[in-house]
């Protein structure tokens, strides 16, 4: 069982680890956490940062990053940063740490292969004294129960006696240019209380936020688990809402406008929940509970309603142009938007495609348009192909399903077949008269 670190009363230099001399820092996994994290310790000690997508790390060597969070000249400042995607030339690193994709599997259980794959290749490199922090959000307890006996298989090191670990999970929001990773505060902890002083200093050297030293890895991880869900569970509370007002009549929208007047009434807004954390890391909790024999009965009540929500959009619409008189197999449908959110490239879980297979599979023609992802990335993952320039006067319906700016200066009249044509805004970012139906 972990047990929570004791920390002194009062913290002096002597608490501290021993910092080798000179920190050099493994980075495995570039994505949206581990290329940021990269730059900004890259700009005070020497870090490798690898990825096993060779394409990716050619990109970087020339500054270039496709995911649109960092500019040339941002990755360009981080003069001790490199980047590889071979393994070996982190051999001399001694804090590794490990930024890798969390996803479910079809099953909406835990797929740990990532994880698990990234701690075999570090632990084939770790020497005594090394340090593993793990960022990637996983159920409490994982780190030392599933991550560390792989580290120690292929370092035939001992965990807290050779090698030591430490938790600080990610809070990246991808698209987000004001809250940025040093502009948010940091959680971390460590395996000892010496390793936790060390890890929560090495990340305060970075993080203008400041950091929050938790008691334990368990602890950590356990908060990263919980923002998530709990983010999730108000959403569902605003998506049934939907819903139910959807039967009356009302407009969603009206009713949280009036509610939110009250000082302490929280303004979350209907719609798709999506990406790779959301709509994902709540079942990771669900997985924890369940191992526990408790069924998280809350938790995955709002995972129900929320990832049925594509199919009330499509069937919505659906509904609408059959009242119009309209042939199901002669409408065409454009969906505007596919990424998991607004302004972003990030399609990782994208409840879009929900929309548009539940559109498909009753018939209809469906284009999709997105300005920000990338088209062969869509193609290869969900098998739809972009739609690169939009048709006037040949849709029966249009969605906006993702609030980029770009589509405020569309003209949607220009873009309708008929007078009966639907426009259905999820996002409600158009004026009511523009439109139809609003979630």
């Amino acid at each position: 069982m972990t047990k929570n670190v004791t920390f002194p009363a009062r913290v002096t230099a002597e608490h501290l680890p021993h910092f080798p001399v000179p920190v050099r820092i493994g980075i495995i996994g570039l994505g949206y956490v581990g290329l940021p994290l990269a730059v900004e310790f890259g700009k005070k000690y020497t870090v490798c940062g690898f990825d096993i997508n060779k394409v990716r790390v050619e990109q970087l060597v020339n500054s270039v990053d496709e995911t649109c969070e960092l500019s040339y000249e941002s990755i360009a400042s981080a003069q001790h940063l490199s980047f590889t995607n071979a393994i070996d030339d982190l051999k001399d690193c001694s804090v590794f740490i490990i930024t890798v994709p969390t996803p479910i599997d079809s099953f909406k259980k835990p797929d740990l292969s990532y994880l698990i794959n990234a701690s075999a290749a570090v632990g084939k490199l770790l020497k005594k004294g090394d340090t593993v922090i793990y960022e990637s959000t996983v159920y409490p307890g994982c780190t030392e129960e599933d991550c560390v006996p792989v580290l120690e298989k292929h370092s035939r090191l001992i965990y807290n006696k050779d090698f030591f670990c430490g938790y600080s999970p990610e809070r990246i929001n991808p698209g987000d240019k004001e809250r940025t990773l040093t502009k948010i505060v940091k959680v971390t902890s460590g395996s000892t209380p010496e390793v936790a002083l060390f890890v929560d200093t090495l990340y305060r050297s970075i993080i203008e936020a400041g950091t929050h030293l938790a008691p334990s890895i368990k602890v950590a991880e356990a908060a990263k688990a919980i923002e998530n869900a709990q983010r999730d569970i108000n959403i569902s509370f605003v998506n049934e809402l939907a819903l139910i007002f959807d039967r009356m009549g009302i407009d969603t929208n009206d009713v949280l406008d009036a509610a939110g007047t009250k000082w302490n009434f929280l303004k979350f807004k209907p719609g798709l929940v999506g990406g790779h954390c959301i709509g994902v890391d709540p079942y990771y909790l669900v997985h924890k509970a369940q191992s526990l024999g408790y069924h998280a009965q809350v938790i995955l009540s709002g995972r129900s309603i929320n990832d049925g929500m594509g199919q009330f959009i499509a069937k919505k619409i659906l509904k609408r142009l059959i009242a119009n008189g309209l042939n199901m197999q002669q409408c065409r449908i454009l969906i505007l938007g596919l990424t998991f959110k607004e302004n972003c490239p990030d399609i990782r879980n994208t409840k879009v495609v929900d929309v548009y297979r539940e559109l498909k599979d009753f018939g209809l023609t469906v284009d999709v348009h997105d300005p920000w992802a990338s088209a062969k990335e869509v193609e290869n993952e969900y098998g739809i192909v972009l739609q690169k320039t939009l048709l006037p006067h040949q849709y029966d319906g249009i969605i906006i399903s993702v609030a980029h700016q770009q589509f405020l200066a569309l003209d949607l009249a220009a873009l309708k077949r008929c007078r009966n044509s639907i426009v259905f805004d999820v996002k409600s970012i158009f004026d009511r008269e523009q439109t139809d139906i609003r979630l």
